[in-house]
Parts: structure tokens; C-alpha cells; sequence
């Protein structure tokens, strides 16, 4: 027993450590990118109007939940549509892309995943904006300018270390993603050992749609640790493509967070989004394993 958790301590500390480097160049490129594109990524979406789904499902593909955060809060003062908002959500890949370029996944795997996200983004954005706005008249209401107070608010309540310059930000993600992912290797390298791979593989493929409908549910998580856990167990084979697709679409980051907290006087309209985020979310990867498509 002792000697089982040493080695499953050790291969988690060695899998880690060996991640970092990747993990930190990646997100140095990444906060590079993100603080080039954030205010014309808004822009974009402010002035895409009903064409905001397919925008918000373009932009939301970048990595990380900031995007989907200052969505929320646009979304929250009436300047973005239900759709837009809806579309960025079911894009965003949160921590995904990040960890599978750590993990060196072949690029055009991540590119059929992302491009997959965000076609449904965009496809369930007009939908929903279609059903909410066009049938049961709920207004569209648009203003000219963002309320940055709310913006820079929202960024310090959730400690998303905006302001702290890009190398800063950049060891602040590595350091928490990585404690994140070495702190789930050690629990399913337990879990693993204690069951055995193939029974807990079994569990989620052998009864359908149990893996899309639990995916989803750690999904709806508000912190990136969902989309680390769905990642990971994807890279592990414990779930295949219909479960990481159900788990990604449904993970929000704390998109969903900033979402309840802004818009509090609307909650109907906020579990309406989520129930709807997670239906189409278990809904595709249904249909992903029905059809056995692989990425």
C-alpha cells in the first residue's frame, strides 16, 4: 500500500515538473495575445449586434475564462445579446488548450476540437437568440459605451491578476494550473491504482450517455479546475471524444460566476442559460458518440 502511493506520487511529481516549462511558454503567449486583443475582441462584440453569436463564438475560442468573464459583465449591462453570450460560453476552452500543448496533442486534434466548439457556439447563440429575443420578444437592449468600473471590478473580486503584467500573470496561471493538475494526477493515479483503468473507463462508455450528462456536470463547475479535470482524463483515455466535448461546452470558467454575481436581479434568466448550456452540452456529445466521430 505504502509503496503504491510513493510510486503514484512520484509519477504524478515527475509528469508535472516535466509540463512546467510548456505550461509557462504557453501562457507568457498567451497573456502576449490576450492583452494585443481584449479591447478589440470587445469591440467586435459590441458592435456585432444580432451577428454577435458569430462573433462571440470566434473570439471565445482564445484560451482561458477572461474572455467569458467580460462577456458576462457585457452581457449583464445590456450591451451584448443572450446569443453572443451564449456563444462565447459554449467556445471558450478554458484551460484545454494550454494543457494539450503541454502534452504536445497533435495540432490538428486541438484544431477540430476547437473549430467543433465553436461552430455549436455560434450555431446554439442564434438559436437561443432566435427563441429569447425573436419569440419571446425579451428586448435586445444595447448602450454605447462599457462600464469599465464593473470590468476592473469583476477582475479583483476574481483574482484574475489582470493588471499585473504579462510575465507576472503568465508564473501566477502556470503555478495554478499546474498545482490543479498535479493535485488531480495524484487523485486519479488513485483512483486508477484502487479500481483498475479499464473499470473506470468502463464506467463512463459502457451506459450511455452517463459520461456526456457527468462531463457536463463538472462542466458547470465555475473555475478553471473543470476543464483541467475533463483534459486531463481525456489525455488519461478514462473519457472519449462525447464526454470532452460535453464537459468543454458546458465550462464557462467563471464566466458563470461573474454571470450570477452581475446579473442577480435576473436569475431566472441566468438558470435559464445554464440549463440551456448544459443541454446542448450533453446534447453534442451525444451525438458525438452516436456517430462515432473521433478528434
Amino acid at each position: 500500500m505504502i509503496a503504491m502511493i510513493i510510486d503514484v506520487f512520484l509519477d504524478v511529481c515527475l509528469d508535472t515538473v516535466k509540463l512546467l516549462p510548456f505550461l509557462f511558454v504557453t501562457y507568457l503567449a498567451m497573456e502576449w495575445f490576450e492583452h494585443k486583443m481584449e479591447v478589440k475582441s470587445q469591440s467586435a462584440v459590441l458592435k456585432a449586434g444580432r451577428f454577435g453569436p458569430l462573433i462571440g463564438g470566434v473570439v471565445g475560442i482564445a484560451p482561458q475564462c477572461g474572455f467569458s468573464a467580460a462577456a458576462s459583465s457585457l452581457f449583464s449591462g445590456g450591451l451584448i445579446t443572450a446569443g453572443t453570450l451564449i456563444a462565447v460560453f459554449l467556445s471558450t476552452s478554458d484551460e484545454m488548450l494550454p494543457i494539450f500543448i503541454s502534452e504536445q496533442v497533435p495540432f490538428f486534434t486541438m484544431l477540430k476540437i476547437l473549430l467543433t466548439k465553436a461552430c455549436i457556439g455560434i450555431a446554439m447563440g442564434f438559436v437561443f437568440d432566435l427563441v429569447y429575443h425573436t419569440m419571446l420578444k425579451r428586448p435586445m437592449r444595447y448602450k454605447n459605451i462599457i462600464n469599465k468600473h464593473t470590468v476592473n471590478d469583476m477582475c479583483e473580486e476574481e483574482k484574475c491578476h489582470c493588471d499585473d503584467g504579462i510575465f507576472k500573470s503568465a508564473i501566477i496561471h502556470t503555478l495554478q494550473i499546474t498545482l490543479f493538475i498535479f493535485i488531480f494526477g495524484l487523485l486519479i493515479g488513485f483512483v486508477v491504482e484502487g479500481v483498475g483503468e479499464e473499470t473506470l473507463t468502463r464506467f463512463f462508455t459502457s451506459i450511455p450517455v452517463v459520461g456526456e450528462l457527468i462531463a457536463g456536470l463538472v462542466g458547470l463547475i465555475p473555475n478553471c479546475a473543470a476543464s483541467v479535470v475533463i483534459t486531463e482524463m481525456y489525455i488519461e483515455g478514462v473519457i472519449g471524444a462525447g464526454p470532452l466535448i460535453s464537459g468543454l461546452l458546458v465550462g464557462a470558467g467563471v464566466g458563470l460566476l461573474v454571470l450570477f454575481r452581475l446579473n442577480r436581479k435576473n436569475m431566472k434568466q441566468n438558470l435559464a442559460i445554464i440549463f440551456y448550456l448544459y443541454l446542448v452540452g450533453v446534447a453534442a456529445g451525444v451525438i458525438i458518440d452516436l456517430t462515432g466521430f473521433r478528434f
